[in-house]
C-alpha cells in the first residue's frame, strides 16, 4: 500500500503539467489553481487507501476539471451564466490535445513566471509558488512560514488577484521581459530555499521540507534552461549548501557553526554533484552572483578543514560578489573572509563602512559578526555586548541560545 510520504513524493512534480493543462484549457488561473488543489487533497486521502491509479496525471486533471466544472456549474445555477462551460463533459479534458501533449510539456517556467509577477510581493510570490508549483498545501505553506493559515489564504488569494487585475495570460513573458521575470523567479526559489535552510523564526534552526522544495523547483528549471549559467549556479549553491544540513545541528537542535561542523557527516554527492555543476558552468559565459556564491560554497565544503580552507580566493571571490550585486550582506559576508586573511582588525574596518546602513538594523547578523570578530580581537566586553545584543534582535530560538551561549562563555 501507498503511504502518504509516497503519495507526496509522486503529487508534487506532477502539479505544474496538471496545472498547465487546465489554465491552457480553461484560462482562468486562480479558478484552475482552487481546483488542482481540491484534486491534490482527494489524491492524497484516497491513494494511500486505495492504491496509484495507472495514469495519475490523467486522474489528477479528470478530478480538477471536474472540480472546476463543478464550481462554474454552480454559479451559472445561481447567476444564470456561462451555461455552456457548466455542461461540458469533464472526461474530454483527458481526451483533449492538450493531453496528448503534454508528456512532452513542462509547464513548470511558465508557472514560475506566472507566479513571480511583478505585481505580486514578494512575499505572495513565495507563497503562490509553493502552492501552485509546488504543490503544498496552504496549512503545509503556514507552518512552514510560522504564520495562521487564515494569513497564509489572504497572501495567496492576494496574490491571483493581483495577477487577475494585471491581465497576465497564460505563457512566457515578452522577449523584452524575459531576463527580468527570471531572475525574479530564481530570487524567489532563492528566498524558499533560504527560508528552510535557516529559518527566520521559530524553535528549529531549519525547515527541511523548503530546502527540498526550492531545490526540486531549480531543478527543474534548470532542466528547462541547461544553458543558463545563473540557473546553473542557484542550481549548484543550493546543493553546495544544504550538503551541511545534517551537521549543522546538535543535541536538542543546538546551532553548530561552520568551522565546529562535522564534515563526515557533510553529503559528499551532493557536494560532488553541486561542484562538478559549477566547475562547468563558470567562465563558459557572463558570471552572475549565483555562480560566484556556488564557486565559495564549493571551496568551503571541498576543505578538510576550516583551518585549511582557501581563504585568500574566498575573500577574492567576495570582491567579484560586491562588483555584481553591492550589498550589506556581502560586506557582512566578506568582512569574515577578510579577517580570516589579514586579522580581524581588518574585517571589523570592513563592517564599520556598513555600520550606519539602516539595513543592518532590522536583524540580528551585523552585531553577530562584529561580536565573532571583537572576540578573534580579543575584546571580549565588547564582543559580549554584541552577541547579546544580536541574540535579542533574532526570532530564531535556535540561534538565539547560540548567541546568548557564546556571551556566557566569555564571562
Amino acid at each position: 500500500m501507498t503511504g502518504p510520504a509516497d503519495v507526496g513524493a509522486l503529487l508534487r512534480p506532477l502539479v505544474p503539467r496538471v496545472l498547465g493543462a487546465l489554465v491552457r484549457r480553461y484560462g482562468q488561473f486562480d479558478a484552475c489553481e482552487d481546483a488542482v488543489q481540491e484534486a491534490l487533497i482527494a489524491a492524497s486521502e484516497q491513494w494511500p487507501a486505495d492504491g496509484v491509479p495507472e495514469n495519475p496525471h490523467s486522474w489528477l486533471v479528470t478530478v480538477a476539471a471536474r472540480r472546476l466544472t463543478d464550481h462554474w456549474r454552480s454559479e451559472s445555477a445561481r447567476r444564470r451564466r456561462e451555461e455552456t462551460v457548466a455542461l461540458r463533459e469533464p472526461a474530454a479534458v483527458v481526451a483533449g490535445p492538450d493531453e496528448e501533449r503534454a508528456p512532452d510539456e513542462d509547464d513548470t517556467l511558465t508557472l514560475l513566471f506566472l507566479c513571480c509577477h511583478p505585481a505580486v510581493s514578494a512575499p505572495s510570490q513565495v507563497a503562490l509558488t509553493l502552492r501552485a508549483v509546488g504543490g503544498l498545501t496552504t496549512a503545509q505553506i503556514a507552518k512552514a512560514f510560522l504564520v495562521p493559515e487564515a494569513t497564509m489564504t489572504r497572501r495567496i488569494t492576494r496574490a491571483k488577484e493581483s495577477i487577475a487585475a494585471a491581465g497576465s495570460v497564460f505563457g512566457e513573458p515578452a522577449a523584452a521581459e524575459y531576463a527580468e521575470r527570471l531572475r525574479v523567479v530564481l530570487q524567489v526559489l532563492y528566498l524558499i530555499f533560504n527560508e528552510g535552510y535557516t529559518a527566520t523564526s521559530g524553535t528549529e534552526l531549519q525547515v527541511p521540507g523548503l530546502a527540498r522544495e526550492a531545490i526540486r523547483l531549480t531543478r527543474a528549471v534548470h532542466t528547462l534552461r541547461p544553458g543558463d549559467g545563473e540557473v546553473a549556479g542557484l542550481l549548484a549553491l543550493m546543493l553546495l549548501t544544504d550538503a551541511r544540513r545534517a551537521a549543522r545541528t546538535g543535541p536538542g537542535g543546538t546551532l553548530v557553526p561552520l568551522a565546529e561542523q562535522d564534515r563526515e557527516a557533510w553529503d559528499r554527492v551532493m557536494i560532488a554533484e553541486g561542484a562538478t555543476l559549477i566547475g562547468a558552468t563558470l567562465g563558459r559565459g557572463p558570471v552572475g552572483a549565483y555562480q560566484v556564491q556556488a564557486a565559495i560554497a564549493a571551496l568551503h565544503d571541498e576543505a578538510p578543514s576550516a583551518e585549511t580552507t582557501d581563504w585568500v580566493q574566498i575573500a577574492q571571490l567576495y570582491e567579484v560578489l560586491q562588483e555584481l550585486t553591492p550589498s550589506p550582506v556581502v560586506t557582512l559576508n566578506q568582512a569574515i573572509a577578510v579577517a580570516m586573511v589579514d586579522g580581524p582588525a581588518r574585517g571589523l574596518a570592513l563592517l564599520d563602512t556598513i555600520a550606519g546602513d539602516s539595513r543592518m538594523k532590522q536583524g540580528h547578523r551585523f552585531d553577530a559578526v562584529r561580536a565573532h570578530l571583537l572576540e578573534q580581537s580579543g575584546d571580549h566586553d565588547a564582543a559580549r555586548e554584541h552577541y547579546r545584543r544580536a541574540a535579542e534582535r533574532t526570532e530564531s530560538v535556535p540561534e538565539q541560545r547560540y548567541l546568548e551561549e557564546r556571551a556566557d562563555r566569555l564571562g
